[in-house]
């Protein structure tokens, strides 16, 4: 597990980055696997989801988790719904102690938020697509709304896909570029013709730094070059694997 200094240091506020180690999934899904979207036997999974809340100290909270579809949506959490009945958003935001917001991951970027004076929590799902669409801009309005201020906020960028495993095709650089020309910093030229490596973690972070942010963290390893401590869901692809496990991120409010 890994956690980020500036969450690390809020009393009250409990947070891990998962990997996919100390689990009790077996085969692909070795062995923290925290998705009930693979085949896995949901059993294990519910169980893996109590280790993981075990493992970042808030082994009471009811965990939360949506179902994410790389939208730019965020919801605020009031109560905790049933595992599976999550609404369809790609961002939670809360200032109910007891709730664990969680976010499932394999390649895309989990990003956790918290603020130092109201105790108002998020998580956000930042793949390329709600990242573009302005899923953390979404995650911070909605810890707005619950009276939180940017420079309050401090956040992290977990564990996701590196650029030096990130391939993309010129539609994919040319969507980054029609939405911000200056955008093309995030690409480097990649040895097959017409493709180039995308900075995944990078643009995440100097998104949140944009919104005026008291603290920026990167605790991003690359999930995609790491089979030893992270799932990908790219690294399935090259393979040739049917399916994958998916790591979680957890923070909670426990006071």
């Amino acid at each position: 597990m890994r956690r980020a200094a500036p969450l690390e240091a809020l009393g009250g506020v409990r947070h891990g980055f998962l990997t996919r180690a100390g689990g009790v999934s077996e085969g692909a899904f070795a062995s923290l696997n925290c998705g009930y979207g693979s085949d896995d036997d949901p059993a294990r999974v519910a169980r893996n989801r109590a280790i993981a809340l075990d493992r970042v100290g808030a082994p009471d909270a009811t965990l939360c988790t949506a179902h994410q579809r790389h939208t730019a949506l965020c919801v605020t959490v009031t109560e905790p719904w049933p595992d599976g009945a999550g609404p369809r958003v790609d961002a939670m935001v809360t200032d109910r102690p007891g709730v664990a917001l969680g976010i499932l991951t394999a390649d895309c970027a989990p990003v956790l938020l918290a603020d130092r004076k109201r105790r108002v929590i998020g998580a956000a799902h930042a793949g390329w697509r709600g990242a573009l669409a302005g899923v953390l801009e979404a995650a911070v309005a909605g810890m707005a709304a619950l009276g939180s201020a940017p420079g309050d906020i401090v956040a992290a960028v977990g564990p996701c896909i590196g650029q030096g495993s990130y391939q993309v095709g010129a539609e994919f650089r040319d969507a980054f570029a029609a939405a911000d020309p200056a955008n093309h910093r995030y690409f480097t030229a990649a040895v097959r013709e017409s493709h180039d490596m995308f900075d995944l973690p990078g643009y995440v972070a100097d998104r949140l730094a944009a919104l005026g942010l008291a603290e920026v963290a990167a605790v991003a390893p690359d999930t995609c070059a790491d089979a030893g401590q992270f799932f990908s869901y790219r690294r399935a692809c090259l393979r040739g694997e049917r399916d994958y496990g998916r790591l979680i991120s957890i923070i909670a409010l426990t006071e």
